[in-house]
């Protein structure tokens, strides 16, 4: 959609996600990105009295263009293809000492590579970018590398790098190119180049690839019983969704949305079923981590004003070695938590959907003076909330929600806490 370069026409646009772009007589002058493009919009303007770039952009367009995205990972990647088409005058910021920086890609090679460069074309490589600065590609790398392995060793060597023994070089193409067994090496050099694959597919904006063959692949997993890989695999899936539905490369001085905004958002969405609800200082999220029900921990973390408050975290091992069920687990650690005098939470939040809503309102009813704590519980695929009253009514909301991000934050969060602590304990009985 198009609007003209006005206030009024501005302050009709809605708190979208996506890309902006400033035009004069059709050309574009300015690109930029927002999690929430007319508020970034009104900034635009009111920086320009004071601010001399600012009021070059502002003064000599006549029109804006808007294009929403799905998240701001989406917004990134489109907004480095569209300044790299288009070159625009006001975007020199993008230039970095010399020239742009761009995620550089050697396809052609046998193991394909990734690199941060300066502009070039070697014509065997695909590029991504530009990126506004060095820290901002390096995070996106960083990030992607967590959920697909992938090599930045220029040369083979005769051994594995340094990256492959924490995980993120796997395979590693010096441990392939010494495997002296032709079919295990032509295993690993297919998913060596599988993984590149997955990364084009998230750098072009298909992410739904990846994902899809992430849950087939945990299913495949678990009807083999294979329940350790099904695991990993299942966590690098929720942390793929996590990165591809958080701000990369945010400019915290211009277009953060403040803690604020989620907690403010996260009530707009709660009021029509809590409507006592008026705030929420303290949540609490919850999750269990085992492996067949063995070395079961549980975790809380708390966040404050819509920040993480690790000094409230708590973790609990499942003294209850009967229980065979998630559900009753969370139970355990719901009971605990409540006999002891810590503050009490304005918003309990639990990683699962109507089964353990149901489940966990029993508990609590069974704890009368608490009764009375919301309780929201974040189903999956798609990520939306389920609401702890009457009926369990279901809430299904854009994944650019300042407020559903705020409960998908936490139940990332909880759910590492509790993994980190149930590893300890496996690391334990083994030493034994």
């Amino acid at each position: 959609m198009f609007i003209r370069n006005l206030k009024k026409d501005i302050q009709t646009l809605l708190p979208i996600t996506g890309i902006y772009i400033f035009y004069k007589k059709n050309k574009p002058v300015y690109i930029g990105k927002s999690v929430n493009i007319k508020a970034r919009l009104l900034s635009h303007l009111e920086n320009s009295r004071f601010d001399n770039k600012e009021r070059a952009i502002t003064d000599t367009s006549d029109k804006i263009e808007i294009i929403s995205t799905e998240n701001e990972f989406k917004a990134l990647l489109l907004e480095s293809k569209l300044i790299n088409q288009n070159q625009p005058r006001y975007n020199k910021s993008w230039k970095d000492d010399k020239s742009y920086l761009y995620i550089k890609i050697t396809v052609k090679d046998k193991y394909p590579k990734i690199f941060l460069v300066r502009k070039e074309n070697d014509h065997r490589s695909v590029y991504f970018g530009p990126f506004s600065g060095r820290n901002i590609a390096e995070e996106l790398l960083r990030e992607i590398r967590r959920v697909i392995p992938f090599c930045t060793q220029k040369k083979l060597t005769k051994k594995a790098c340094f990256y492959h023994k924490i995980n993120l070089c796997d395979p590693c193409p010096n441990s392939i190119e010494a495997t002296t067994d032709k079919e295990e090496k032509k295993l690993l050099t297919a998913q060596y180049r599988k993984n590149i694959r997955n990364i084009l597919a998230i750098f072009k904006g298909r992410s739904e690839i990846v994902i899809n063959d992430l849950k087939k692949q945990i299913k495949l997993s678990s009807a083999s019983e294979d329940y350790e890989s099904a695991i990993k695999l299942r966590n690098r899936l929720f942390y793929l969704e996590r990165v591809i539905s958080q701000r990369i490369g945010i400019d915290n001085n211009q277009d953060a949305v403040p803690y604020v905004d989620r907690i403010r958002d996260l009530l707009d969405i709660l009021n029509h079923y809590y409507p006592d609800l008026n705030s929420l200082e303290r949540i609490e999220a919850y999750d269990i981590s085992n492996l067949n029900f063995k070395e079961a921990t549980g975790s809380m973390v708390v966040f404050r004003n819509g920040v993480s408050d690790k000094s409230q975290y708590r973790k609990f091992k499942i003294k209850n070695n009967r229980l065979d069920s998630d559900f009753f687990m969370i139970n355990e650690v719901i009971s605990r938590r409540f006999k002891n005098n810590w503050p009490k939470p304005n918003l309990i939040v639990i990683d699962g959907g109507k089964p353990q809503i149901r489940i966990l309102l029993a508990e609590m009813n069974k704890i009368q003076k608490e009764n009375n704590i919301p309780i929201i519980g974040i189903a999956k695929n798609p990520d939306r909330l389920v609401i702890g009253i009457r009926d369990l009514p279901t809430v299904k909301l854009r994944l650019d929600r300042p407020g559903l991000n705020l409960i998908r934050e936490m139940r990332d969060e909880a759910h590492r806490f509790a993994k980190k602590y149930h590893l300890v304990l496996r690391e334990k009985k083994l030493l034994l």
